[in-house]
């Protein structure tokens, strides 16, 4: 930017510069002074119209107020924490050249909302702020981006430029901080088949540090950290919650000092000398989403909407999916899979994947990866006999590809041994007989594309499950000595997907790792479905669903109906439990239908029409969860816009407690309103004693308030069974 074109710098005074943004519920109230970075002195509920004296006197009511020192504001944080300001805490910038510049003191140049300069007190709705600081004596420049968008959301990231001699970036991460009533932790962990489990813990003096290094979200990501009152839930305790939406190695932190200051924050985990940046380079970091409410639903509902805004998000009428892996494994038979095609298009499947182990050497998982063309020896007529029928049944066909992989055991590896990634002479250890492919080096990129796009142009392909089953180990570039590759492999992999995307306009991509190994706001800038785990019993689902859904929309979580016998716990589960609980999601099938009766695979086609009856609410409709009449019981359901039509699941996960007669209250609905409930069924309902009248086809009318107040009896259930209930503005 030229000097004649540079916005007016913010003028340097000892009166601070005040903006307020605002929009659906919430608040953003930024300090921006002359020699600091922007200070957010309120992030949460919704202050109100303010005047420049209204701020003012918001800001003060939120400064800072050592007991030692009496100062007020001397160890507040600003969005990137600041060493030479007083805070004591984590630095946001980590950095240095060759050891010195290592400490920075910014000066801001200019500061505009929307594009436009502003030098005096604003209050504004949904708002972009772009601020640029300079650094003389370090010869760094930062630009920050801090916006509100219409949900309430707010995201920030940055971007950092350097002007002198070679500068190691370590670490830049983002911060916003919580009142201290925000006394409480939950964020995630877990493993393969147990994503998203909750843990709950005080937030006590110290660091909360969340690293994955995996080169993936991880099975064990914190997904997103939230600070809420005590005893919060998720309809009660104001909740502030950070997601960092970056899809490689990543961290999420939550600080409290000793002072009493709190902060939630997080960037990309950036590994040693991974991003050096020579004069004129600049390193941008991912956007790092917040989200406040008033319970973990109203957290959840800002990401839902942010997500339903997209100009280019998904259609609420999704294609039923059958997904082929648990019917066929690596066992591929034309002949078995065109009769599948068959099978499913009766009971009412739309779109057909074929999985893993059509390609290359592909009968097994110890070979392949790498050589993207059909196999002669599976499918001697290419793929052309199964897309013909998947295609005549007017069905979509689907293709899994794992593009970032390779076996040792392929023309690939052979030909290209250079193209691995390691950080040794010696390769990484192996995890599932393969290794990472260094997509970051051009001639690796476009091998693999072109590839993938010749076999795009010669079928009728309108799906890609693209998979990524390892950890990254050693993930160095071998070019460099072994250098690490993280951050410019996660780029190329998102350039990819945008490639592919663009070449096929229309396609579809589903984000899976192992699972639910990737699953987060960056993947999705690229794709549009995710696979929340790899274990489809229904009795875990109801949790991976439930917590899956604290960031992601129903739409968007593919959701299968498995065999009666669940391959990954051997559980044995009813089709109305199995049925109910995929029903809320991307519904789907991953079971072998030709190895089903008769009767279940009409029993199927029927849970099939009935979620292609309702998928626009399911898909559209606002995700409510709880509150839980009884420790063994969870109520879940979504809400249409106009509050005209909701549908939820109770689900019986165990044996009720002892004399327990509970009512499931529904949240969400018009309180004025009366309602026809009835239960929802295909057949009769397994499971389920002494039926209250609701239960019955015939249903009963019921007000809203009565609704949300006292809530339906519950059925007498038996354990891992559900029932739904449908309601209806009379």
């Amino acid at each position: 930017m030229t000097e004649a074109a540079r916005p007016p710098a913010l003028a340097s005074t000892r009166a601070p510069q005040l903006l307020h943004l605002r929009s659906a519920g919430c608040s953003l109230l930024l300090e921006l002074v002359h020699d600091r970075l922007p200070l957010v002195r309120h992030w949460g509920a919704d202050l109100g119209t303010l005047d420049r004296a209204g701020a003012a006197g918001a800001r003060l009511a939120a400064a800072s107020f050592s007991q030692r020192s009496g100062e007020l504001g001397a160890r507040l944080a600003s969005v990137v924490p600041e060493p030479w300001a007083g805070w004591m805490g984590r630095p946001g910038l980590i950095g240095s050249r060759q050891g010195r510049s290592w400490s920075t003191a910014w000066t801001i140049e200019s500061v505009t909302v929307d594009g436009v300069a502003v030098t005096d007190y604003l209050e504004r709705g949904a708002a972009t702020v772009e601020v640029v600081a300079v650094d003389h004596e370090a010869h760094l420049r930062l630009a920050l981006t801090i916006e509100m968008l219409p949900s309430g959301l707010v995201r920030l990231r940055g971007n950092l430029t350097n002007h002198g001699a070679d500068y190691d970036v370590t670490e830049l991460s983002l911060y916003l901080p919580v009142p201290t009533h925000a006394t409480e932790l939950l964020d995630f962990t877990g493993r393969w088949g147990m994503e998203k489990s909750a843990q709950r813990q005080a937030f006590n003096v110290g660091t909360h540090l969340r690293e994955n290094r995996r080169g993936q979200t991880g099975h064990d990501t914190a997904y997103v950290v939230h600070a809420t009152e005590a005893g919060s839930d998720f309809e009660r305790g104001e909740t502030w919650g950070v997601h960092t939406a970056w899809s490689g190695n990543h961290r999420h932190v939550a600080e409290h000092d000793s002072t009493g200051s709190r902060l939630l924050g997080g960037g990309e985990l950036l590994l040693p000398g991974e991003v050096r940046l020579a004069a004129g380079e600049s390193y941008e970091t991912p956007w790092l989403f917040a989200s406040y409410g008033e319970g973990l639903d109203a957290v959840a509902q800002r990401f839902h909407a942010y997500l339903r805004a997209r100009p280019r998000h998904v259609d609420t009428e999704r294609p039923v999916t059958l997904n082929v892996w648990e019917a066929v494994y690596f066992d591929h038979d034309a002949d078995r899979l065109v009769e599948l095609a068959g099978l499913a298009a009766e009971v009412g499947i739309e779109r057909f994947v074929l999985d893993d182990g059509w390609f290359g050497d592909r009968r097994h998982s110890r070979a392949g990866l790498g050589d993207w063309t059909v196999s002669a020896d599976a499918w001697p007529d290419g793929l052309h006999p199964l897309v013909d029928a998947v295609t005549r049944a007017g069905m979509q066909f689907g293709l899994w590809f794992e593009p970032e992989m390779v076996n040792l055991d392929s023309d690939l590896a052979r030909a290209h041994p250079e193209w691995i990634m390691a950080a040794r002479t010696e390769l990484p250890i192996e995890q599932r007989s393969q290794h990472v492919l260094n997509l970051s080096i051009p001639e690796c990129y476009d091998a693999i594309l072109k590839q993938v796009l010749r076999i795009l142009d010669e079928y009728d392909i309108g799906y890609i499950k693209w998979d990524h089953n390892r950890n990254h180990v050693e993930a160095g570039v071998q070019a460099l000595g072994g250098a690490p590759g993280e951050h410019e492999q996660m780029l190329a992999v998102y350039r990819m997907m945008a490639a592919i995307k663009a070449h096929q306009p229309g396609l579809e991509i589903e984000s899976c790792a192992g699972g639910g190994g990737r699953v987060d706001l960056g993947i999705l800038e690229v794709t549009d479905r995710v696979w929340v785990s790899d274990c489809n019993d229904p009795l875990e689902r109801q949790r991976l669903h439930r917590w899956t859904s604290q960031l992601i929309p129903t739409e968007l979580m593919g959701s299968h109906i498995a065999s009666p016998r669940s391959h990954t716990t051997g559980r044995r589960h009813d089709m109305s439990f199995r049925g109910a609980t995929a029903l809320f999601g991307h519904l789907g099938v991953e079971w072998d239908i030709a190895s089903a009766t008769p009767e279940e695979r009409e029993e199927l086609s029927e849970w099939i029409a009935l979620y292609k009856r309702h998928r626009h609410l399911i898909n559209s409709g606002t995700v409510f969860r709880g509150p839980d009449p009884d420790p063994s019981v969870w109520t879940h359901g979504v809400v249409a816009a106009d509050r005209a039509e909701a549908l939820f699941e109770i689900a019986a996960l165990s044996w009720l407690e002892p004399a327990a007669a509970p009512h499931a209250r529904l949240r969400g609905l018009e309180p004025e309103r009366r309602y026809a409930v009835r239960a929802l069924s295909v057949g009769e309902i397994s499971g389920l004693h002494e039926l209250p009248a609701w239960c019955t086809t015939e249903g009963v009318a019921i007000s809203g308030s009565a609704l949300m107040t006292i809530g339906l009896q519950v059925p007498s259930m038996d354990p891992e069974h559900s029932i739904l209930a449908h309601v209806v503005a009379v």
